[in-house]
């Protein structure tokens, strides 16, 4: 098998493809060395018909095989720009690791099985690169009667943990998790919460601006006590793990309801809601760190959210005297992480090696991950 492998995410935030190329073959501390990271952004019409397809809608399934479709080609582009940044050919790849866009996840609902809904076109894509695509990375920890999520645990357990350490890392997408891992190497994980998704609705709601940069807007607001405790009364947020969650529950209807039942419209200004949902993340985050790792003396974080200077220091002073870090000083910045991880999971797919942690999503056991598009062209050995 070989060592180089492209991991692809686009997130619950909408916020476009993050791509990279990975080599797995190094040795020493890093257990990779990143050759390449590649942004792709999102069409706002693409990006409109994404957000619509989380809500049910007519023609679903015809709009949703059509989104596919331009999502492969986008993904293509960032392979295609990683690969030409490398100055390597298709044939040097093992595999991409594709996570897709997910646009449902209702585990363990319904009939106890429930799933998991990710919109991707993998043969497209294997068609396109002439590369191994993986894909479908959730579906066989849901059939097992996992959550399916997060997936990312295992990979921040194999790059950040440090033996006799405890360590806790935090990925601010869409959704808030939390991974936890023990001085031995016992790990836990779970979604929080909203992270970007609430703030980011509320953002282009109010302003036409697709995000606040840096939390700038938002640190002009007060947080409001009545909206906070309106906000904080969601029963997710006491739930035991494993746990997950996404747009499912975290969308415009459940803001529009909280914000009705604080009778928050009339009396607060649009900066005073941003702060106080920039106040819920840091709060749902800094509670979740105290439960499950207390004992770490750092928090690293990583996803978009490591560039949100507010949030950061809303968080920062909940969780003191454990230090935020980002994952850049770490070794691996934060918009790098998440498409690491899949290209990780690529390769534990290619070796027939689980993915998953039971412990974390509560599946019956470790299980290999993913799905096989072959490519169209020879892989190296």
């Amino acid at each position: 098998m070989g060592t180089v492998f492209i991991g692809l995410m686009s997130g619950t935030s909408l916020d476009g493809i993050d791509g990279v190329l990975v080599d797995f073959s190094a040795s020493g501390a890093a257990p990779f060395q990143v050759l390449a990271h590649e942004r792709g952004e999102f069409a706002p019409e693409l990006r409109t018909e994404l957000l619509a397809l989380n809500r049910p809608g007519d023609d679903e399934i015809h709009r949703a095989a059509l989104a596919g479709n331009r999502l492969a080609r986008g993904y293509a582009g960032v392979v295609e720009a990683l690969l030409a940044k490398a100055g390597l050919a298709p044939e040097a790849v093992a595999a991409v690791g594709c996570h897709g866009q997910t646009v449902r996840h209702r585990p363990g609902e319904f009939d106890g099985i429930g799933y998991t809904t990710q919109i991707n076109a993998p043969a497209l894509l294997a068609e396109l690169c002439r590369i191994d695509v993986v894909a479908d990375f959730r579906s066989r920890d849901v059939a097992a009667r996992g959550q399916g999520a997060p997936l990312v645990p295992a990979f921040h357990r194999a790059l950040f943990a440090r033996p006799g350490r405890a360590t806790a890392v935090l990925n601010l997408g869409g959704i808030a998790n939390l991974s936890a891992i023990g001085p031995d190497g016992a790990t836990i994980g779970f979604d929080c919460g909203p992270a970007n998704a609430l703030l980011d609705l509320w953002c282009a709601a109010s302003t036409g601006r697709r995000f606040d940069a840096g939390g700038a807007w938002a640190a002009t607001g007060q947080v409001d006590a009545r909206l906070l405790d309106s906000l904080l009364a969601e029963p997710y947020f006491v739930l035991p793990p494993p746990k997950s969650t996404g747009r499912d529950l975290f969308n415009a209807e459940w803001l529009e309801r909280r914000l009705a039942a604080a009778e928050a419209r009339a009396r607060l200004r649009a900066e005073d809601v941003q702060a106080t949902l920039a106040a819920l993340t840091a709060r749902t985050c800094a509670d979740a760190v105290g439960r499950h790792a207390a004992h770490a003396s750092e928090l690293i974080v990583c996803g978009g959210g490591a560039f949100n200077a507010d949030l950061l220091a809303r968080l920062g002073s909940r969780v003191a005297p454990t230090t935020v870090v980002p994952s850049g000083d770490r070794g691996l910045p934060p918009d790098q992480v998440e498409a690491c991880a899949f290209a990780w999971l690529a390769r534990a797919f290619m070796a027939r090696e689980p993915g998953n942690i039971a412990g974390v999503t509560g599946a019956s056991g470790p299980r290999v991950l993913g799905a096989l598009y072959p490519g169209a062209a020879p892989r190296q050995t």
